[in-house]
């Protein structure tokens, strides 16, 4: 009877060390599949949907997807990540018919050098460059532009994870006609793990548009699922945003929804 009860405790709490390993693993698989500086190669397709925009006719609405492709290099101490942005505007004209001009936006790009990279906080700083790729003057500035980006994910916890992104650009070559360019966007990022691969987050960007005087500040909080298939981890997500301050043509409300795909080693 001993026996057999010590061998019924051995058996329980092996199951309970196992079933917490699993919670853990899973976890910290949920955290780093919104980690972007993660070791691993990623592709991401984010559509954001721009109903109302400030200083604009009511009708007028703007919708951008993003397609975004990042490959670590030199054993992870290198991450190259490409963004091209597809985009919609739609403006109404004096008879309040809406126009609207389709087609790729400027192409972005930035290297990071991750000067701390563990299981817990990875950070990284580097180049960025964006080139005049638009297929329409409404879609793109005409410059060419260059500046920095600075990216920073904290993991230390398996329930809630922060960071931000921090990009700034000027206009360096381009169109004469085209007025200069001074950007600055700030990213903050928070992600609450709910189990088994649910969670809520947050990412809005801050717009600091300097040379246009446009500003956008919005707020986010929205939910997403992670699921891993194989060697593929599938993150999908919806987040509402709201900008509690704006001036210029800027977005009042917008709606991201997306799927980010890891294809781990």
């Amino acid at each position: 009877m001993k026996r057999l009860l010590l061998a019924t405790l051995l058996t329980f709490s092996f199951g309970i060390l196992v079933a917490q390993e699993a919670e853990t693993t899973e976890s910290s698989s949920a955290a780093q599949a919104n980690n972007p500086l993660a070791d691993m190669t990623a592709l991401s397709f984010q559509n954001y949907y721009m109903p109302k925009l400030s200083e604009a006719p009511d009708a007028a609405f703007m919708n951008t997807t993003w397609v975004r492709f990042a490959k670590p290099i030199a054993k992870g101490k290198l991450l190259l990540r490409a963004s091209m942005p597809f985009s919609t505007l739609g403006m109404p004209n004096a008879n309040n018919v809406v126009n609207t001009t389709s087609g790729l936006g400027d192409f972005n790009a930035f290297l990071s050098y991750n000067f701390i990279s563990n299981e817990t906080t990875t950070m990284g700083i580097g180049p960025s460059v964006s080139a005049p790729t638009a297929s329409d003057d409404l879609l793109g500035t005409g410059k060419w532009q260059g500046g920095f980006a600075f990216v920073a994910f904290v993991a230390k916890s398996p329930v809630f994870q922060f960071g931000g992104l921090i990009t700034w650009q000027a206009s360096f070559a381009g169109e004469s006609d085209r007025q200069s360019t001074s950007l600055a966007a700030v990213q903050p990022f928070y992600f609450w793990q709910l189990g088994k691969g649910t969670y809520l987050r947050g990412v809005p960007i801050w717009v600091l548009d300097f040379k246009k005087e446009a500003y956008s500040i919005p707020l986010a909080l929205g939910i997403g699922k992670v699921v891993k298939v194989e060697s593929t981890v599938f993150n999908l997500y919806v987040e509402p945003q709201y900008s509690i301050y704006v001036e210029g043509v800027q977005p009042v409300f917008q709606l991201l929804a997306g799927i980010n795909l890891q294809f781990m080693k």
